[in-house]
């Protein structure tokens, strides 16, 4: 890769494991913490440089406890108080959930838009464990 991040995808249709690659090199699939070596969709994320804002759920169709957010989070329960987030409202910006604290674990892109249920972000659970702001270009 010479510029700029993307989203590989282990499936066609940007379906599979997801995960997100910046500019570097990634001699192996160890090296971005693959589950296999399998790429078969890729997505460039485009620039964004403006504010980032998201709302999670507890509960799905945006209901239960709310939380707002502006900036990273490397622990969700420490900051929400629960593991499971089963909505969210992006309000701006592009983010990616991780299935693990630390940004560790499966990853989902998530772009502005209303996730109603988990499975609208691609996840098999509604385990984030926490989440980033897309901002390296």
């Amino acid at each position: 890769m010479t510029s700029g991040c993307f989203m590989i995808y282990e499936r066609p249709n940007y379906m599979g494991h997801q995960y997100y690659m910046r500019r570097g090199e990634y001699p192996d699939y160890q090296r971005w913490m693959g589950f296999s070596s399998c790429i078969r969709s890729c997505r460039m994320i485009p620039m964004y440089r403006g504010s980032y804002r998201m709302r999670i759920y507890e509960k799905a169709d945006f209901s239960g406890h709310m939380m707002e957010f502006m900036d990273d989070c490397p622990c969700v329960s420490d900051r929400f108080h629960h593991r499971h987030v089963y909505s969210c409202n992006i309000m701006n910006g592009f983010w990616i959930f991780y299935e693990y604290p630390n940004y560790r674990g499966r990853q989902y892109f998530l772009r502005a838009g209303e996730y109603r249920r988990y499975r609208e972000w691609c996840a098999t659970c509604a385990i984030v464990g926490s989440f980033r702001r897309v901002t390296d270009f």
